[in-house]
């Protein structure tokens, strides 16, 4: 399991833990006009402790299956942030997705690199070869972030993901890690 790293400012990046329900929804709903525009469209629901619970309990089922690494950026007693390593494939792929967000009031202060980079070492970790991620096409701040790690694009995807209410593409990167 990953330690918790500390950032600049006393922000963690810390595993996502059983009992962080109530703080995760908590910064969904304080974000959730900064999150929108990149994120699926959310029923009312997804904004209730009681989702987020479930969604954690999940999360720590993936964890424990070798599927999902997931962390969150911690403030306090505040979550921030996620970084997300998802989808993990072993044998010959040895595969991971990366997802992440930053508070709406924190971005521009290096979080979310720093953060990716975190990421990135838990996958090194976990004997992952290659990291990938997709941002929407107009997303240049989080292609930058990747930019920032070490990620290459390698494609783009027409209509990859449903956000925003409507189907859109993503430009493809991905990290190959060191052997």
């Amino acid at each position: 399991m990953l330690e918790p790293v500390e950032l600049d400012g006393g922000v963690v990046v810390r595993a996502l833990a059983a009992g962080d329900g109530p703080a995760l929804a908590a910064a969904y709903r304080r974000n959730r006009e900064h999150l929108a525009p990149w994120e699926p469209e959310r029923a009312e629901s997804f904004f209730k402790s009681a989702t987020h619970e479930r969604e954690v309990a999940a999360l720590l089922r993936q964890v424990d299956a070798g599927t999902a690494i997931p962390l969150v950026l911690v403030d306090g007693d505040e979550i921030i942030g996620r970084v997300n390593l998802s989808d993990l494939v072993r044998g010959a792929f040895q595969n991971a997705h990366l997802g992440y967000w930053i508070d709406g009031e924190r971005t521009g202060e290096g979080l979310a690199t720093m953060a990716v980079g975190v990421a990135l070492h838990a996958a090194r970790d976990a004997g992952l070869h290659r990291v990938q991620a997709g941002t929407l096409v107009h997303n240049e701040a989080s292609q930058a972030v990747l930019a920032r790690n070490g990620f290459e694009r390698f494609g783009l995807a027409p209509r990859y993901l449903r956000i925003a209410g409507r189907w859109q593409d993503h430009v493809l990167f991905q990290r190959l890690l060191e052997d």
